[in-house]
């Protein structure tokens, strides 16, 4: 309690060496909240309350959302510039974070995101997203023409999906749960069951990777399902019953799992023509998800063989980080055959890949990987491996 309360002395100090009553550093979030394509944060006066709070004498700790939203904050200049390096306030304020009892995980991700955002163009994408989300919003909102709402409607789905997965990208799961109810919930005003599918499963992989436990990504899977099956693309429904299959492996059951992947094998080589959706799927994907489930409930073996192949399909600039999924998996699948050296070797290309592509699955399948080779920690080559994961990942 005691660091806390002197954390909670340096936040407060922080505000006043930039000169910013209460009001101010109240307002501020949500500008930022706007800016940054984040659903919009309770009225001024609660938020008011809540920065108080953060600086009482008995302070609690500022959750996720408005760390990120301050971590953004304190980023910035008051002459409107960028600072993050040592003694400046954004640096000053990860000190306070550890103060406050914030893990050094979450600080060295927020580093990371923050850094992300105003050197590459995820953060960019995110912020340039805004306006088009509020401006289809203020325009289903008011008297639009008939004969537009669809097509409004329809903007509204792409651009809140996107953003929920950009949200997730940069570790704010709240926002991202939130834009992907909005995106759902209009999904759910179109006549297209493929589009509504889309999103559910858009959702259920962010879920899986933003929760512990499997049971809310399944619920999602299972909706991405029933709604396929009444849609026009199927390659849609293909990589619904592939997710579906995939999420079976993972809880154990492997007669499900290998029926929902009989299912998208069905649909994956039925007739394409016309489908709305002809990039979303392919067998190299599908022959990833089989490789998964090989790793759950099959023989690591086949696992290996099904990625390699999968991976040599995998070569458009689209699908980088699907290639990089795809391989970390291949190289589980190797330290499980007894084989970590050359698991290593892969695992540096994927860290590499991660790097350039900054995903967070990515990056959490290379932790698991990690995971996987602690009875060789000792090892040089292990240790190569986590020089490189800290110097590209941090982590």
């Amino acid at each position: 309690m005691e660091d806390r309360a002197v954390g909670a002395a340096r936040l407060k100090a922080l505000r006043h060496r930039r000169g910013l009553p209460l009001a101010d550093v109240a307002r501020a979030p949500g500008s930022l909240a706007r800016e940054l394509c984040q659903p919009a944060l309770p009225s001024v006066a609660s938020v008011q309350r809540s920065v108080a709070r953060w600086e009482a004498p008995r302070p609690i700790m500022p959750d996720e959302r408005y760390q990120l939203l301050l971590a953004h904050l304190y980023a910035r200049t008051p002459a409107g510039g960028t600072s993050l390096g040592r003694g400046s306030d954004f640096a000053e304020f990860m000190e306070v974070l550890g103060l406050f009892g914030e893990s050094e995980r979450r600080v060295a991700e927020l580093r990371s995101l923050v850094l992300r955002a105003v050197t590459n163009s995820g953060g960019v994408l995110l912020a340039l997203l805004a306006p088009v989300i509020e401006a289809t919003r203020r325009l289903l909102a008011g008297p639009a023409p008939a004969p537009l709402l669809p097509q409004l409607r329809d903007v509204v789905v792409t651009a809140t999906a996107l953003g929920g997965r950009l949200a997730f990208e940069t570790r704010d799961d709240a926002a991202s749960r939130a834009l992907y109810g909005e995106a759902t919930r209009e999904a759910g005003l179109l006549e297209q069951p493929w589009r509504q599918a889309g999103v559910h499963m858009s959702h259920a992989l962010v879920t899986l990777y933003s929760t512990n436990g499997l049971d809310g990504a399944r619920r999602l899977v299972d909706r991405a399902v029933r709604a396929a099956r009444s849609g026009e693309s199927t390659l849609t429904r293909a990589r619904a019953h592939a997710l579906q299959a995939e999420l079976e492996a993972r809880s154990g059951r492997r007669r499900q799992s290998q029926s929902a992947l009989g299912l998208a094998w069905y649909d994956i080589e039925a007739d394409q023509t016309d489908d709305p959706a002809p990039t979303s799927f392919s067998p190299g994907h599908l022959r990833g998800f089989e490789g998964v489930c090989d790793l759950y409930v099959g023989d690591p073996s086949d696992a290996h063989d099904r990625f390699a192949r999968s991976v040599e399909t995998l070569s458009a600039p689209r699908e980088q980080v699907q290639r990089a999924i795809v391989t970390t998996d291949q190289a589980l699948a190797r330290i499980r055959l007894g084989e970590p050296r050359d698991a290593v070797r892969l695992l540096h290309r994927c860290v590499a890949a991660a790097s350039a592509t900054g995903g967070r699955v990515p990056a959490l399948r290379l932790r698991q990987a990690r995971r996987e080779l602690r009875p060789w920690r000792r090892e040089g080559w292990v240790s190569d491996l986590d020089d490189h994961l800290m110097d590209a990942l941090g982590a």
